[in-house]
């Protein structure tokens, strides 16, 4: 275990709320994001259904994938608001990983993307909160800045918009080739 399954110490939750194996050699090559969020959050409720409905059209063709961290305060609203989302999630009741998920990528606020590299578990792009809002003339949140994961440039600074408003089909979003 050396990338993405380090982080999750190889286990996850699928749909069904069954604590399953993850392994590396599920997700080789992909980049996956992890998805920093809760129930109880407004904007998070309000970028979940798009995350959720850009995620449905284009994992699978785009070697995608996100894992759910939850910041939410009891385990009743973690099943409430799992239930909207297609992809695998962090247990509630590892919140000790969850916290330490937390420290490692610096998380301030939610809603909070991270897009790691699967093979090897490290940050694609990220800088905290204030140089990003400065270097990308960010006036709120959340925001999604997509990364090439071999090169690090950016692609795009605002592929939230791509999400929730302007390319529903994903004709337009800035894939890498």
């Amino acid at each position: 275990m050396a990338g993405v399954a380090k982080l999750f110490d190889g286990h996850v939750l699928d749909k069904s709320n069954k604590e399953i194996n993850l392994n590396d050699d599920q997700y080789k090559g992909k980049v996956v994001g992890l998805y920093f969020s809760a129930h109880w959050c407004p904007p998070c409720r309000n970028f979940t259904p798009k995350l959720v409905e850009f995620y449905n059209k284009h994992a699978q063709e785009k070697k995608f994938e996100i894992i759910f961290v939850s910041s939410d305060r009891d385990d009743v609203a973690f099943n409430d608001y799992y239930k909207e989302m297609p992809w695998l999630a962090l247990s509630f009741k590892d919140r000790k990983n969850k916290e330490e998920l937390s420290k490692k990528f610096n998380i301030s606020g939610i809603p909070t993307l991270i897009l790691v590299d699967a093979d090897s578990g490290d940050i694609i792009y990220r800088k905290n909160k204030e140089e990003l809002s400065k270097k990308f003339n960010i006036s709120g949140i959340p925001t999604l800045i997509l990364v090439d994961a071999d090169s690090g440039d950016i692609i795009c600074t605002d592929a939230r918009n791509y999400i929730q408003h302007e390319d529903e089909n994903g004709e337009n979003f800035p894939w890498k080739s």
